[in-house]
């Protein structure tokens, strides 16, 4: 949803009174880009996954346990270091109460009923049927 006129002159503003109080921590703030971050973080993680599995095969060919071990290890750090960073690059919003109260947007109900009697009744519905 786009910004009203309004709006946007708040931000223009903003930004140059910002730029104005602390052009040191404004041209820091501009220059940073989180995706960028984390597209550097995922290029990081494949190359380390690529790694893992060349020495994983290193080690097969070579008839090493320890070698072959090290590069199963080191292509499951990539792939866990990707999998910690792709919230950042799908760029979704972590959304965290901070007064503990439930998200506004929270659509998701609270079941009181256990897991286990909800899948009873459903396969009672099913078998029913």
């Amino acid at each position: 949803m786009p910004l009203s006129e309004h709006e946007q002159r708040l931000l223009e503003q903003i930004e140059r009174a910002l730029i104005d109080d602390d052009p040191k921590f404004a041209s820091t703030v501009r220059s940073t880009d989180l995706r960028t971050r984390a597209k550097r973080k995922l290029r990081l993680s494949i190359l380390l996954g690529i790694l893992g599995l060349a020495l994983l095969i290193g080690g097969a060919v070579s008839q090493t346990v320890a070698l072959g071990v090290f590069g199963f290890l080191v292509m499951f750090a990539g792939a866990g270091y990707a999998m910690i960073n792709y919230k950042q690059l799908s760029g979704a919003a972590d959304v965290r109460p901070v007064d503990g109260k439930k998200p506004a947007g929270s659509t998701r109900k609270q079941r009181k009923t256990p897991l286990k009697s909800r899948l009873e009744e459903r396969f009672r519905r099913r078998y029913d049927e």
